[in-house]
């Protein structure tokens, strides 16, 4: 009966994975996402767009301009952001913006992969 409901809790977990896939959200890159929790400077765009979604999710440092979203929620799911952004889009220009500025970017979140965007 244990091994079922383990099964049972495991596709369900699966199934609401994939049913968060597919969304989008709206992020201001500020001062706090570029700052990890140890106080050091992030250099890379991943871990700066990992940041700003623990900010939001885990320690509910948020811009006026974030919006939230459901994937990213999870731990797990955003130690996967520097792959996720390999295998997805982002532009010279955001890459730029995030690094050096502040920007508002759009993410898509698509089977396991990001678009990253000016907005």
């Amino acid at each position: 009966m244990k091994k079922i409901l383990v099964l049972a809790v495991l596709v369900l977990f699966g199934l609401a994975q994939e049913a968060v896939a597919n969304e989008v959200y709206y992020a201001k890159i500020g001062h706090n996402d570029k700052i990890n929790s140890y106080g050091e400077r992030l250099n890379s765009v991943a871990d700066i767009l990992r940041q700003d979604r623990a900010n939001y999710h885990k320690f509910f440092v948020r811009d006026r301009e974030d919006s939230g979203d459901r994937f990213f929620a999870y731990a797990d799911n955003r130690a996967r952001m520097a792959s996720m952004l390999r295998n997805g889009y982002i532009s010279p220009a955001a890459r730029d913006a995030i690094m050096y500025g502040n920007p508002v970017v759009r993410v898509t979140i698509d089977d396991y992969r990001i678009e990253v965007e000016l907005y």
